[in-house]
């Protein structure tokens, strides 16, 4: 055995993005569940870049350079298949012998992702007679963390141990508490030194010889096999399986739109491709963050995207559900910020977890995710997908949470939720905005914690109502009556204190002093959504949310363009962000501003179609008269979860669908634009059943409800 150099860190600086590659270079990623794999387009990861292939948020391989008689493979092009996004397809050349022009050797590299490695390297001799080739790997890893990469901190250390053998390479970094190894194997009979492994071929005219390089991850001292297995047909692998699975049980769907109908097949490819199973429940996926830099579970991002989901697929929500309410607060930890009933932020899995998350690899300081746990058990009862089994069985946690939110999240019992951080080291802001400075005043300055965001308080509202509605089917009316009352409650106090008259516009929070963070924001749409603003006051926010200070012609800017904080290229103060654009649709259709809401998600759609019908996370938030086409944040993950369900919820909205299966009814209005008719949508689950809608001009149709419910054709309360 030997040691070689690998790499550590300083602790993880939350907000900061991944670095940018030069142009020149370009990025592929290849994903299945929590693994992925970042290469440059040739297929080589260079350890300098943000690439490798990481698996339980640890790079297990930070170098991997094919070489041809000791050059490097000329790149063609790279081909992926969005139906497939754990594979990816390198096409290159050798470099051509000298004097001539063209190369006659073909190099192909198929890569398939999912719990380490697969790769088959393929030469193709097109020449006319036989050619000696030296093919080489170059392999290397320092089992770095996915932040210490992501963040390019990445720095030399000792301790990695490399082993030799006859059929495998080795690497093993101990630690006094985890034990992270990768072994590389290949097919064809190779020269193993190490760091390289070596073929020296020769290969026929007109053939072609191949190898399998399998990579296998050892993760805490246990083997995890990869599920692609060299021999294996790659059609019959897990992933396969999986997302062929997925695909035959998503709706179908009809129209004359082709950027409707082309960007929600890339939503539902997305959403499957981003799924993460939990070891010890297999059966029950979860949707992570996004791609690369966020394969993990986000309590936020999660709900949300479940939520958006509904109509794709309710396991989501179930699923997500169960996962989080087994990860719920027990305790009060001031550096994790857990706190009994509190909803977690993240769970991670790289060495660098601890000082990420304050000492343990979940992090609990979020302030939305708790109510939003809460919003999502409702409107899973409400969509008919909650057995009263289920539902009592996640009753406890629902109501830890509603616990958490009077006894730690109101924190001076003023009656809203508000947030400040337990340490340094948790987020300063613990919203959805949660840079650092993406709560601010109109002139620009920070607001000052505790801070009680707009948007929160709609979730409290929307969670209080849903746990009164959910007392109505148990036949308990006394707390129907408590938790309809706090909702009122806090419905009339949130439109007196958060409403600006001077603005007209709700004030995006309440600062540590009570006073308003007076900064107009797309904020208000989500408390459009959740029902919580009054009604002579919703006008204003439909003005705000469409008028040219928000509206981009992209969709909504999460700040408006005279904001002293304004910037259409940063993360939070000016740029688009798919589901925040999407969730202020779903509000304006709830309010009945159809218009409103059929332009904004015109616009939406509009933007996905110039990104190739996949949304990203977001995008700058230039004016569309500015820049004819969405100018790209440099740093968006994409596929991202609640950017690829946005499409579903914006079409939920103009569909105006609105199950309540418990109360036997479905509201059904639709308001879709011209441009969509006639569109018709097979398949799509609802009350442990499926049903087909088709909106025409002249009229709609909703087939497959029981006999038992109600068809509300009119707008939801």
């Amino acid at each position: 055995m030997t040691l070689v150099d690998a790499e550590t860190s300083d602790a993880w600086a939350t907000g900061a993005g991944p670095p940018v590659p030069p142009a020149e270079t370009g990025t592929v990623t290849a994903v299945e569940g929590s693994t992925f794999c970042v290469s440059s387009t040739s297929g080589d990861m260079l350890r300098d870049f943000p690439h490798g292939l990481f698996v339980a948020d640890t790079r297990i391989v930070s170098c991997w350079k094919l070489a041809v008689d000791g050059q490097a493979v000329e790149t063609l092009t790279a081909l992926e298949d969005p139906t497939e996004p754990y594979r990816v397809t390198f096409v290159g050349r050798t470099a051509p012998h000298s004097g001539h022009a063209d190369s006659t050797v073909l190099v192909l590299r198929h890569r398939y992702v999912g719990d380490g490695m697969r790769e088959d390297v393929v030469l193709r001799n097109l020449g006319r007679e036989a050619t000696g080739v030296t093919l080489s790997l170059t392999v290397t890893t320092d089992f770095a963390d996915l932040f210490e990469v992501k963040q390019r901190r990445v720095n030399p250390a000792h301790g990695v141990v490399v082993d030799v053998g006859a059929d495998a390479l080795t690497y093993q970094l101990e630690t006094p508490t985890d034990v992270r190894g990768s072994r590389i194997t290949a097919t064809g009979d190779p020269g193993i030194s190490p760091g390289r492994f070596t073929f020296h071929l020769v290969i026929p005219a007109r053939s072609e010889w191949s190898t399998c390089l399998s990579v296998e991850a050892l993760v805490g001292g246990r083997r995890i096999p990869p599920r692609h297995r060299c021999g294996a047909p790659v059609q019959t692998s897990p992933p396969a399986r999986r997302m062929q699975a997925w695909r035959l049980a998503a709706p179908s769907i009809r129209t004359p739109d082709t950027v409707l109908a082309d960007t929600l097949r890339a939503s539902a490819r997305d959403l499957g491709a981003l799924q993460i199973e939990d070891p010890d429940h297999p059966d029950c996926p979860v949707v992570a963050a996004g791609a690369p830099w966020f394969m993990a579970l986000f309590g936020r991002d999660c709900l949300l995207t479940s939520w958006m989901a509904l109509p794709l697929d309710p396991r989501l929500a179930r699923c997500s559900l169960r996962t989080l309410a087994r990860l719920q607060g027990r305790k009060s930890d001031p550096l994790t910020e857990e706190q009994p009933g509190r909803i977690l932020h993240e769970v991670r899995m790289g060495r660098e977890a601890g000082l990420a998350l304050g000492g343990g690899n979940v992090y609990y300081g979020t302030v939305d995710a708790t109510p939003l746990f809460v919003m999502l058990v409702g409107e899973l009862h409400r969509w008919g997908e909650l057995p009263d089994e289920d539902l009592r069985a996640l009753l406890p946690a629902v109501d830890r949470a509603l616990t958490w939110i009077a006894d730690y999240g109101d924190l001076d019992g003023d009656g809203f939720v508000e947030y400040r951080r337990h340490t340094d080291r948790g987020l300063a802001n613990q919203g959805w905005k949660d840079s650092f400075d993406g709560v601010n005043h109109a002139d620009g300055r920070l607001a000052v914690p505790p801070i009680a965001l707009c948007e929160v308080q709609g979730y409290a509202y929307a969670a209080f109502r849903a746990r009164a509605a959910i007392a109505t089917t148990l036949g308990d009316p006394a707390a129907e009556s408590y938790w309809r009352g706090r909702a009122a409650t806090l419905k009339s106090e949130f439109n007196h204190w958060f409403w600006m008259d001077d603005r007209e516009a709700f004030a995006i929070a309440l600062d540590g002093d009570k006073e308003q963070v007076d900064a107009v924001t797309s904020n208000m749409g989500h408390c459009l959504w959740t029902g919580i603003v009054d009604d002579e006051k919703a006008p204003a926010v439909a003005r705000h949310l469409s008028g040219e200070r928000l509206d981009s012609g992209f969709g909504v800017r999460t700040l408006a363009n005279d904001m002293g904080a304004y910037n259409p290229m940063s993360y939070h103060n000016g740029s688009v962000w798919p589901h925040d654009s999407a969730i202020a649709v779903a509000g304006l259709a709830r309010y009945g501003f159809v218009e409103q809401a059929q332009r904004i998600a015109l616009e939406v759609l509009d933007a996905s179609a110039r990104f190739g019908d996949r949304l990203p996370e977001l995008y700058c938030g230039f004016d569309r008269e500015q820049f004819s086409r969405p100018v790209p944040y440099p740093t968006s993950c994409s596929p991202q979860a609640w950017a690829a369900a946005s499409p579903l919820l914006l079409t939920r909205s103009l569909l105006r669908l609105d199950p309540d299966l418990p109360a036997a009814r479905v509201g059904f209005d639709p308001v879709l634009p011209e441009r969509m008719l006639p569109l018709r949508i097979e398949n799509v689950p609802l009350g442990g059943g499926r049903i087909d809608l088709e909106i025409r001009s002249d009229g709609w149709e909703l087939d497959g409800l029981p006999d038992e419910v109600a068809l509300d054709a009119g707008p939801q309360d």
